[in-house]
């Protein structure tokens, strides 16, 4: 079932608002569990991390910048 553009746009505005900060909280606590690393390792690890949460919502976020497509046209 695919998602409608309301829907992506509202859930790809929850994501940014909500998830995307627990993500970073959940993501910083789970470093911090662990001795701190050098730079370079924490500063890879952070990138890898803030890369891996797009590709499961890359489907939310796709076209949800541009017009509605099942909004009725002014022509």
């Amino acid at each position: 079932m695919a998602l409608s553009y309301k829907t992506r746009r509202r859930l790809s505005l929850f994501v940014l608002f909500f998830g995307l900060p627990a993500y970073i909280a959940l993501a910083w606590w789970i470093v911090s569990l662990f001795d701190r690393p050098s730079f370079a390792v924490e500063l890879l690890v952070y990138i890898a991390l803030g890369i891996v949460w797009a590709f499961p919502l890359k489907a939310v976020f796709k076209g949800v910048g541009q017009a509605d497509p099942d909004a009725p046209r002014n022509d």
